[in-house]
């Protein structure tokens, strides 16, 4: 069950004009929390990711399930199922959301790393073109401003000193 703040801060995202994976983010950001605060556990990042992607889809955030083809039939009905749950509002199941911590309780917390997640997202982005990517990068340079985009030239210029040490 994710958080009343949680919510809020998607719903803040979506006035202010963000898109829904934007406003899915929170949710991701918040189950990556919970991991590691040791609340309950993941197999993998990228299930930490799904759950938190789902989530959003059952909050109500207008996050399409993936096209066919894209990935597995299992996920993408899963995917199809909390995004009618979310569009719905029904009510959440007690026995199933407790069923669902009894069993994450048992994976692992170090799933959520900075190193793992830093993997997961070097693997999702060797997967898209090379076009895609630089598009999202040019993307990411006009809509950042110009506070933000000297923050992050500093940070590169900080990661690329320490990685020649």
């Amino acid at each position: 069950m994710p958080e009343k703040k949680t919510i809020r801060r998607a719903q803040r995202d979506k006035r202010q004009g963000k898109s829904p994976g934007t406003q899915a983010g929170e949710f991701v950001h918040d189950e990556i929390k919970k991991i590691r605060k040791g609340k309950h556990g993941a197999r993998s990042a990228r299930q930490a990711i799904a759950i938190g992607l789902s989530e959003a889809r059952r909050a109500g955030v207008d996050l399409k399930p993936p096209k066919k083809g894209t990935t597995s039939e299992k996920t993408r009905k899963s995917a199809e199922r909390a995004y009618e749950k979310g569009q719905k509002h029904e009510p959440i199941s007690r026995k199933r959301s407790q069923a669902r911590v009894k069993a994450l309780k048992r994976e692992p917390t170090s799933t959520v790393s900075h190193d793992a997640l830093s993997k997961q997202a070097r693997t999702a982005a060797k997967k898209r073109s090379a076009t895609s990517r630089s598009a999202a990068a040019k993307k990411a340079a006009r809509t950042k401003g110009p506070r933000v985009r000297s923050a992050a030239a500093k940070k590169a210029a900080r990661t690329r000193k320490r990685r020649l040490s």
